[in-house]
């Protein structure tokens, strides 16, 4: 359950806090859209006071995009588009006390992020989130697809091997509010050493 990891979680945030030069710690939180990301995110940040970095939406704002793909119902995000963006994130992430979430992190550099979440959830509750977006059945499939391989997990595990990485379910209120509780238990943990 997600609740047993939290006692290793903490003495981990312990170990990390005396490695860093940081005064707080990055986390990303990522996963397949619809997984509970933001949600997750928002939370944390107003519960630890740390700054919630919603990717998509700078994306978005700031135009670090290529154009609409109208096949896959998204932004075009190209390699020069993510260079452009870390550089606009840069001194957020080298200060610390940042939450960084997005459905990709594999771009982003490892020294970054002192803790990695995956969240994952199965089908059968993704499906109606994804519906809810009004997002196409085409889009739906694809993200579907995405979590059944595991493509986020697998693309965490490649990019972040001095990382510590944390794999957590988020299908109800009940695990998502656990993760909470077990994340801002780490962020208190990793402040006091």
């Amino acid at each position: 359950s997600n609740a047993e990891y939290m006692g290793g979680l903490l003495i981990l945030g312990l170990q990390m806090a005396a490695a860093s030069t940081r005064e707080r710690p990055n986390i990303v939180i990522t996963g397949t859209p619809g997984v509970g990301k933001t949600s997750l995110s928002e939370m944390l940040a107003e519960r630890t006071g740390m700054k919630h970095l919603h990717i998509g939406e700078i994306i978005k704002e700031k135009g670090f995009h290529s154009g609409y793909n109208e096949e896959f119902d998204t932004l075009d995000v190209t390699d020069e588009d993510l260079d452009r963006l870390c550089d606009f994130i840069e001194a957020d992430m080298d200060a610390g006390g940042v939450i960084l979430d997005y459905s990709s992190c594999d771009y982003f550099p490892e020294r970054w992020f002192d803790l990695v979440v995956v969240l994952r959830t199965s089908n059968d509750v993704l499906w109606p989130r994804l519906e809810g977006r009004g997002y196409s059945e085409n889009k739906i499939m694809e993200n579907i697809q995405a979590e059944i391989m595991g493509v986020v997990a697998d693309d965490v595990s490649e990019s972040f091997a001095n990382t510590q990485v944390q794999t957590l379910s988020s299908e109800t209120i009940e695990e998502m509010q656990s993760n909470l509780d077990a994340l801002a238990a780490w962020v208190a943990a990793w402040r006091r050493s």
